[in-house]
C-alpha cells in the first residue's frame, strides 16, 4: 500500500470518528495528499494532515460568514 493511500485512509478513519470535524477535511488531505507527493518522498502524509487542516478551517470560516449573513438578513 503506497504511502499516499496510507494517509487517505487515516485521514477517512479520523473524519468517520468526528463528523463535525469533517467538513472540508477530506477535499483538503485528499489535495494536500497529491500535492505533498509532487513535492518529496514522505511528504504525503504532511501535505494531507495541512490539508485537512486547511480545509475543515476554510469550512468553518465560510459557515460563519452565512450564519451571520442569515443573522443580518433576519433583522431587517
Amino acid at each position: 500500500m503506497s504511502r499516499f493511500a496510507l494517509s487517505l485512509a487515516a485521514a477517512a478513519m479520523i473524519v468517520s470518528a468526528s463528523p463535525a470535524f469533517a467538513k472540508g477535511c477530506l477535499k483538503g488531505a485528499a489535495i494536500g495528499g497529491v500535492a505533498g507527493h509532487y513535492v518529496g518522498k514522505g511528504h504525503a502524509v504532511a501535505g494531507a494532515v495541512a490539508g485537512c487542516w486547511i480545509g475543515h478551517h476554510r469550512a468553518a470560516k465560510a459557515a460563519k460568514a452565512a450564519r451571520e449573513q442569515r443573522g443580518a438578513a433576519h433583522a431587517r
